[in-house]
């Protein structure tokens, strides 16, 4: 799979709007055969299915739905093409995918309440200052 994504190139700018759609949608389909190999690298199937992943994707690629202008559009494309071939080459590690694209952007959800039991005033204060 690493070596299929050295050979893609994002051209300098699309002709068109549509011409970006069809390379956005292939770009999709690129990802998508690399769920795979990033499964088999970062040992991910204790912890999400492909399908997910697969979701995760078409998420990030959805979050840019509103953009119209094709020379945007083509660098976003070089910016995911970017990432995705960091991933598959391994030069993310393992918890940066987890924080990245497993978690998102909820993070891990911390319980106050449950740590709060019994602190006293100034834990509760050093807790709530600590936490984002």
């Amino acid at each position: 799979m690493a070596l299929s994504l050295k050979y893609v190139r994002v051209p300098p700018s699309s002709a068109n709007l549509e011409e970006a759609r069809r390379r956005t949608f292939e770009f999709f389909k690129l990802a998508c055969r690399s769920i795979p190999k990033i499964m088999e690298i970062y040992s991910l199937d204790d912890v999400v299915t492909r399908s997910q992943l697969r979701s995760t994707i078409a998420s990030e690629i959805r979050k840019n739905a509103q953009v119209t202008n094709h020379k945007v559009i083509d660098m976003l494309l070089l910016k995911g093409t970017e990432e995705l071939s960091n991933i598959v080459e391994h030069a993310k590690q393992r918890h940066h995918i987890l924080g990245q694209y497993i978690l998102g952007s909820h993070g891990l959800t911390q319980d106050l309440d449950s740590k709060d039991e019994g602190a006293s005033d100034f834990l509760k204060n050093f807790y709530k200052s600590n936490y984002f």
